[in-house]
Formats: C-alpha cells, sequence, structure tokens
C-alpha cells in the first residue's frame, strides 16, 4: 500500500507538471502549430486590431453588417502587400503573421483585465503594429517601378544608422482585399490564380527572392580590397581581358569601355570602381585579394544568412560562392555566376558604407501597441557586425560618389543621390536581365540606404532614376 501511495503521488505529480506545462507555456505553440486546425475556428470572429505606419492605417478590421464576423480590409494593398502581408481564412503572412497575437489580442503581454475577467474569458481587444515604412516614399518606388515596365522589380531603403526599413516594394504585387475575402471559394479561387502566376505575385521581390547582383557586387569586392591593405588610390589591375586559370573565355569590360580606362593596365581602385572594370574585379575575386578574402567579407555585410526583420518573417540568404575554381571565383566577383542577393541584402551593404562601416539589423516594426495605445514593445536598433572601419567606409562612400560624379552612373548628377553603384546581371537562358543601383543620399544629409533592381527585356530599365524618386521622397 505505501508503494502503490507513493507511485500514485509521484504519478499525479507528474501530470500535474505536464498539464502547466502544456497550459501555462507551451499553449501558445499548440495554437500555433500548423496541424492544429482549431486556430482557424472563429478566427473571423475576432476584430484584429489595426497596421499603422506614418500615421495611415494600412490595414483594420471591419464588422459585416448583421453579422458577428469581420472583414480585413487593406489600403492601397498593392503597394503595401510586402509590407502588411495577407490575414486569410487558413494562412497570414507579413507583419499580419509576425504581429498575429498582438493584433488578435492573445499575446500575453497584453493580458490587463482583471483575473476574474481572464477566468470568465474575456476577451482582450486587439492591439497596434507600427511599422517602420515610409508611406509617401513607399507609394513612390511602388508607382515608379511598376511604370517602368519592368517584368519584376524591387526596391528597399534602410535609414543607414539604425537599420529601419523605410521602403519595401515589390512588382508585380497583388490585392490582399481579394485572398482576405470570407467567401472561401473567392479565396480560394485568388489563392490559386495568383499562384498559378510564373512571375509569383505573393512572392515578395525585395527579401524573398534572389538575383544576381552584377557589378553592384563590386562594392563588397572593393571592401574586401581595402581590407587586404588597398585604399581608393592603390593602382590595380585592369586590362581589356582578363582569362582566370582554367576558365574556358575570358572576362572582357563592357564594350562601350573600349579604349577607355578599363583598358589600360593598371589604374586606380576609385577609377576602377566608378568605370566598372570587370577585369580589375574579377581579378581581385579570383587571385588578389582572392576567393576567401571576398567570401569573407561578404559575410561581414550578411551573405550566407536569413535576416529576420520581424517576427517570423525573414529574407532568403543571398551567397558568395567559397571555391578553388578561378574561373568561378572571378565570375562570382562581377556578380554573376553562383553570387545572388536579394536588393535587401544590397541596400545593406550600401548602409554599411554610410554607417562607418557597421552593419545594422534591418527591422519592419517599430512599435507594438496595446488597443488604448499603451505601448508594449519598441524595436531597439541592434548592430549585425563590423564590415570596415570608419576609415575604409569613408573611402568606400568617396569611390561611390565618383560613380555618380564620371562614372556608370553619372546621368544622376543633380539628383538626390549623392553615390552608389550601378549593376547589370545577365541571366543565363532569359531574354531579359536583371539592372540594379545601390546608393545614398540625399546629397544634404546623406542618411538613407537604397538598393533598387529591374528585370526587362534587352539592356534592361536603368534602376538608377528610380532609386533616386525613393530618395527623394524620403527627403
Amino acid at each position: 500500500m505505501r508503494r502503490t501511495w507513493v507511485l500514485t503521488v509521484v504519478m499525479v505529480l507528474a501530470l500535474m507538471a505536464n498539464v502547466t506545462y502544456l497550459q501555462g507555456f507551451d499553449a501558445q505553440n499548440l495554437r500555433d502549430d500548423r496541424l492544429n486546425a482549431r486556430q482557424f475556428q472563429n478566427r473571423n470572429k475576432i476584430a484584429r486590431g489595426p497596421i499603422v505606419a506614418g500615421g495611415e492605417r494600412l490595414a483594420w478590421s471591419r464588422q459585416v453588417p448583421g453579422e458577428r464576423t469581420y472583414q480585413r480590409r487593406y489600403l492601397d494593398s498593392r503597394v503595401f502587400a510586402p509590407v502588411t502581408g495577407y490575414f486569410s481564412r487558413f494562412s497570414q503572412s507579413g507583419l499580419e503573421d509576425a504581429g498575429n497575437h498582438i493584433l488578435d489580442g492573445t499575446d500575453p503581454r497584453l493580458a490587463t483585465t482583471s483575473l476574474v475577467d481572464r477566468i470568465l474569458g474575456k476577451k482582450i481587444p486587439g492591439g497596434t503594429v507600427e511599422a517602420t515604412v515610409d508611406p509617401d516614399a513607399q507609394r513612390a518606388a511602388y508607382q515608379a517601378l511598376a511604370a517602368s515596365g519592368a517584368r519584376r522589380g524591387a526596391a528597399v531603403a534602410l535609414d543607414a544608422s539604425t537599420g529601419a526599413v523605410l521602403v519595401l516594394a515589390s512588382t508585380p504585387s497583388y490585392d490582399a482585399n481579394e485572398v482576405s475575402t470570407l467567401d472561401a471559394g473567392r479565396a480560394d479561387a485568388a489563392f490559386r490564380r495568383l499562384n498559378a502566376d510564373p512571375l509569383k505575385p505573393m512572392l515578395n521581390k525585395a527579401t524573398g527572392e534572389l538575383f544576381p547582383p552584377g557589378s553592384t557586387f563590386k562594392a563588397v569586392v572593393a571592401a574586401a580590397a581595402m581590407t587586404a591593405g588597398a585604399d581608393e588610390d592603390t593602382r590595380v589591375r585592369a586590362g581589356r581581358a582578363y582569362r582566370p586559370r582554367g576558365a574556358g573565355q575570358a572576362i572582357n569590360n563592357d564594350a562601350a569601355d573600349i579604349g577607355g580606362q578599363c583598358d589600360q593596365a593598371a589604374i586606380p581602385l576609385i577609377d576602377a570602381f566608378a568605370q566598372s572594370c570587370n577585369t580589375t574585379f574579377a581579378y581581385m575575386g579570383a587571385e588578389q585579394p582572392g576567393n576567401a578574402a571576398v567570401a569573407d567579407q561578404a559575410a561581414r555585410f550578411g551573405f550566407g544568412g536569413r535576416i529576420a526583420i520581424a517576427d517570423g518573417v525573414n529574407s532568403a540568404a543571398s551567397s558568395y560562392p567559397r571555391t578553388d575554381q578561378p574561373a568561378l571565383a572571378a565570375l562570382g566577383a562581377i556578380g554573376q555566376g553562383s553570387t545572388v542577393a536579394t536588393p535587401l541584402q544590397m541596400a545593406m551593404v550600401a548602409a554599411a558604407a554610410v554607417n562607418d562601416g557597421q552593419v545594422m539589423k534591418p527591422y519592419l516594426v517599430d512599435r507594438l501597441l496595446g488597443a488604448d495605445g499603451s505601448p508594449v514593445e519598441k524595436t531597439r536598433p541592434r548592430r549585425l557586425g563590423r564590415a570596415l572601419s570608419a576609415d575604409q567606409a569613408r573611402r568606400m562612400r568617396d569611390m561611390m560618389e565618383a560613380v555618380v560624379r564620371e562614372g556608370t552612373g553619372k546621368t544622376l548628377q543633380g539628383s538626390a543621390v549623392l553615390g552608389g553603384k550601378t549593376g547589370t546581371a545577365d541571366v543565363e537562358g532569359a531574354s531579359y536581365n536583371d539592372r540594379w543601383f545601390i546608393g545614398f543620399g540625399p546629397r544634404s544629409d546623406p542618411r538613407y540606404a537604397v538598393a533598387v533592381m529591374t528585370e526587362a527585356p534587352g539592356y534592361g530599365i536603368n534602376s538608377g532614376p528610380i532609386a533616386a524618386r525613393v530618395i527623394a521622397a524620403l527627403g
């Protein structure tokens, strides 16, 4: 009897501990598990809180007349869909997902009602998610991308000193109002149509898709050269063509530069950067400072890892190949071959140059608020690491300014862009290419970093003017 009694007590205590853990500590995870179908029951009977930015409501809930259900609504949804995401009958994305428990009132930090109210199951009103984006600049970016005629496009702007995401635009886009409808048949049809589109409008091109960055990646290679001891006046190898060891064919400079600076045997690094000499940077990637140095430098900027810009909202991982094959290293160093990046990642490269070499963690949520406006959480800027010393960052800015002053970006003279780097990447087997621009501004107080990618047939679309328009909208 004694042994039975002891065993019974132990089993009861174990059961109580397990129930306490499940209900007190793991309840949220169980509610959110994708296999738990109960989380989707009655989800449209909750008046979710709003998503706001710059004093504007981007998403909110509206009660259906005569019913106890709520319809989610979105402002200028094609413009802001990369920010808000969507909230449908069976799933959510973007900030609707990242701030889900604040918006639906289930976040424990909102539980300020009395113990009696909680025992009785009184509903806690949903709170507010305040995004970092600048609505006017977001609209300017989307409109410029949409009007450009690009097959696909993306624009990202960051506050270089904090990492706050000020613009996150993507085309083609979609209307979240179509997939958030309470009509299951219409919502399913909208999802099917959007998912069948080969251009994937629901996929955020600014963070979720990888593109060859072309010559904008030369900013990373130039940073690796400076880390190895060079400066903007160091004379570097140039020449009309460079054939890496083991390569089937040589890498050449742009045909427009024949007889120009890039054709000289050796020129200052700042000139090679401003004129975007392929032979210089291919040589750097393959030989000096070499593949390992460039790969290490890319990692300092954030390459190689997924970047979280909000809870559960992650970018794709940009990459540069670590290889012992000089041909692959050379091709990767000019932003082709196996080198791929998101526009967000390339904006981070430009931001580090502005921010004295420090790489800040990008973030999309500024504040979380209770239904009464009380603060729940404020995002604090966080440094991911240092890509360059302050002096090296200054030299990088000098080189980027030379691009606009006298190099491949000189059409931007007089615009809001102070410095930058152009890029064009051919897409193997495709009739289109990717045109890039990364840079910073405004001229009076350079504090914003921007990256723009446009994909279009033929020689493509100049992304620089779009970047200038974004920076001008940010003021």
